[in-house]
């Protein structure tokens, strides 16, 4: 459930800082600052490094200083105002939105939230996030599973999720109606198995996810896993062999079929006579590796 545009905007309060960092460093390298007003960022790196593997790791490590810091969990919001609070403040300043029970949506801007209206709000569960193209990854989750009336919850284009969050959302087991997964780089077909905790969505969309090897076999998977819920994503028949007169002309023919098969006919994986589903099938793609888990 994205949340609307024309909606009503909060968020907690901004910190204005000084412009220390790299322009105030530059000066200390240089003696001659002051005369040297146009040094560019190139140049002051050039003073600080040897040689460019050294530049690489300094940025990597202030990126993921940088997203560690969005994560933090705010413990002493959460003392004083509750987690539904402490969550929603978490999701505001990470840009996205939430929805309290019986409210209109709150979306980010730079008017900020007031202690009152924090009070107003403590014993109001949140009901929807969306943190779509936030920076959230392992450590925020905390934020978030701590809301556990969350019916519906948008991660769309988060390019620190990855499998191992995934198996931490079995603690909204109970709420989840709703999840988002679309566009996110490093899901793949074992975090997706992960997700059969999750028996009460309704709606899953895992459209987009590029770490997915085989989206139309890994789609009739989710779908036999979770027999409840609409999964969006890509065709079934996408990711799996066409038929000889399915393929181009160019294309090379493909190996003669075996006795008893239909050329042309891409079989969906049939179940075992206990209702569990064939994961031998996903061998290689990691599938029955992370159902284990």
């Amino acid at each position: 459930m994205a949340a609307p545009r024309a909606s009503l905007r909060l968020v907690a309060p901004v910190w204005h800082r000084g412009t220390s960092g790299i322009r105030g460093l530059s000066k200390a390298v240089d003696p001659e600052g002051s005369q040297r007003k146009g040094r560019t960022l190139l140049q002051f790196l050039t003073d600080r490094f040897y040689d460019v593997e050294a530049v690489r790791e300094y940025l990597l490590r202030k990126q993921v200083l940088k997203v560690q810091k969005k994560n933090r969990s705010f413990t002493y919001i959460e003392e004083r105002y509750g987690p539904y609070v402490a969550g929603a403040y978490f999701v505001l300043k990470q840009g996205g939105a939430v929805k309290f029970r019986d409210r209109e949506w709150m979306r980010a801007n730079e008017q900020g939230l007031s202690s009152l209206e924090f009070r107003k709000l403590q014993e109001v569960p949140v009901e929807a996030v969306d943190a779509s193209g936030c920076a959230i990854n392992y450590q925020g989750l905390d934020n978030l599973l701590a809301l556990k009336e969350l019916q519906s919850l948008s991660l769309r284009r988060c390019p620190h999720v990855d499998d191992w969050c995934l198996g931490r959302l079995y603690h909204l087991a109970d709420s989840l109606q709703e999840l988002s997964l679309a566009g996110c780089p490093r899901i793949s077909e074992r975090g997706l198995a992960c997700l059969h905790h999750l028996q009460n969505l309704r709606r899953l969309d895992i459209s987009d996810l590029p770490a997915v090897s085989n989206p139309g076999l890994t789609q009739i998977l989710m779908e036999e896993m979770l027999p409840h819920c609409e999964v969006l994503g890509a065709d079934w028949a996408q990711g799996l062999k066409m038929g000889p007169e399915e393929q181009s002309p160019d294309a090379p023919s493909a190996p003669p079929h075996q006795a008893g098969s239909r050329p042309g006919c891409a079989e969906r994986p049939t179940a075992h006579p206990s209702g569990s589903v064939g994961l031998t099938q996903l061998r290689g793609s990691g599938w029955a590796e992370g159902r284990r888990a």
